[in-house]
């Protein structure tokens, strides 16, 4: 069960409070002024940790380990966190019906942030001192996780498997991170890559959300086009958590650009494709993984043929993959009705590796060993898909799959743009 614990209300107002003053303290500085920002990690702000029994042990007990998971289960990014929490627990579901870990059964509680930085301190804390969590697992976006990365390190308590691209959690500084998929630098390089290579486009546009998000998507871009002596062409911009994107898309086609490339969540995004559509705006259409692919085509419908979405996981049908025949069992498992999908894969697969380095502790885990197993582990095989660890590097996959959705409204794997034409005619 989703708790939906929101700040403000009975005991949540001291929370309410603090996370005010931090908020006021730690307000990014950018375009948008919304988001509250991570101090570096060797920062002077900490929070201590609540008192009682050993931190290093907190959420284990004779027969269970208990996670944590803040995310968004509600508003225009619900679906990222539904399917993230429901990927995890298939995962769990797996090792408990097998006997757990060394006799733990593996437990997740999540609370909903609404994909809301302040929300997210306040339910993170809770996770942390109320809650006592092991770990925190499967959080989503990269506005929330830079306001409460410092709360989990401060804490000592292991970050894993964010759904995010965001470079921030790549530095060598954190010692409590693990990151699963590719970074949105990578993805953005892939975008480019392909838009330039294979069909010799020069002028990109760029539409990205207002906050830290979107800017590191959009930095990334950037960053790819200068790499070729190329600038965005025009530039959209639009606030989190709204699909207010009329001004972006009349700020593009100003410019009329040949590719679009976009750094949003799913419900704007598809709300400005279809509007192009409309207003006979028809570029290429790129986004990132995070906009939540079986959400985005379920949106855009038949106006969804031919956008392309890069993917930081394998194919979620591709049953040839034995870690993807194991992803399906265990879905149909957890939830027969289940639909599979990209998301809830990657969070099957944050669970699988948490599983990994939990085997590797013994019955004897605490926090720090599941740290130095996650990235002691080096090569992590999971039923013959590879992450890699190890000194700095907290990111175990670099992959990138570029895939397209068709006329039957489903993805299909790219490896050439001069594929596009036989998905969408």
């Amino acid at each position: 069960m989703i708790s939906a614990l929101m700040p403000g209300r009975g005991r949540w107002w001291a929370a309410a409070a603090a996370v005010a003053v931090l908020a006021a303290a730690c307000t990014d500085g950018g375009e948008s002024g919304e988001d509250v920002e991570a101090p570096a990690p060797n920062g002077s702000e900490s929070v201590a940790p609540a008192a009682g029994p050993d931190p290093d042990t907190m959420g284990i007990s004779e027969d269970r380990i208990l996670f944590g998971q803040s995310a968004a289960f509600s508003g225009p990014a619900k679906e990222l966190g539904i399917n993230m929490r429901l990927g995890i627990l298939a995962a769990f579901d797996e090792a408990n019906a097998d006997g757990g870990v060394n006799g733990r059964r593996l437990e997740l509680t999540s609370l909903d942030d609404a994909y809301e930085p302040t929300d997210a301190i306040v339910m993170t804390r809770n996770l942390i001192e109320q809650q006592n969590v092991f770990a925190l697992i499967g959080a989503v976006g990269t506005p929330t996780s830079r306001s409460v990365t410092p709360l989990a390190r401060a804490a000592g308590v292991p970050y894993i498997a964010p759904f995010t691209g965001a470079a921030f959690l790549r530095a060598d500084e954190w010692d409590n991170i693990i990151n699963l998929r590719a970074s949105y630098n990578q993805e953005t390089e892939e975008m480019v890559a392909r838009l330039t290579d294979d069909l010799g486009i020069s002028r990109i546009g760029v539409m990205y959300q207002n906050d830290s998000f979107g800017r590191a998507g959009f930095r990334g871009v950037v960053a790819a086009l200068e790499r070729r002596g190329m600038a965005p062409v025009a530039i959209g911009i639009y606030p989190r958590n709204t699909t207010a994107v009329k001004t972006a898309l009349l700020d593009l086609r100003r410019s009329d650009p040949e590719a679009v490339i976009m750094v949003g969540a799913y419900e704007p995004v598809a709300r400005l494709i279809s509007w192009a559509r409309r207003i006979d705006m028809d570029p290429v259409f790129m986004t990132v993984s995070f906009v939540g692919s079986n959400a985005l085509a379920q949106e855009l419908g038949p106006d969804g043929a031919g956008v392309l979405v890069t993917q930081v996981v394998p194919f979620p049908e591709d049953d040839s993959l034995p870690a993807v025949r194991a992803y399906l069992d265990a879905l149909a498992s957890h939830d027969p009705e289940a639909e599979p999908g990209f998301v809830s894969l990657e969070g099957y697969l944050a669970g699988r590796l948490v599983i990994a380095a939990l085997k590797n502790c013994g019955p004897e885990v605490d926090r720090s060993c599941l740290q130095e197993h996650l990235i002691d582990l080096g090569r992590v095989d999971i039923d013959g898909l590879s992450l890699q660890f190890g000194e700095g590097d907290n990111q175990g996959s670099d992959e990138v799959f570029l895939t397209v959705i068709g006329t039957d409204g489903e993805y299909h794997p790219v490896q050439t743009l001069h594929e596009i034409p036989r998905w969408t005619s």
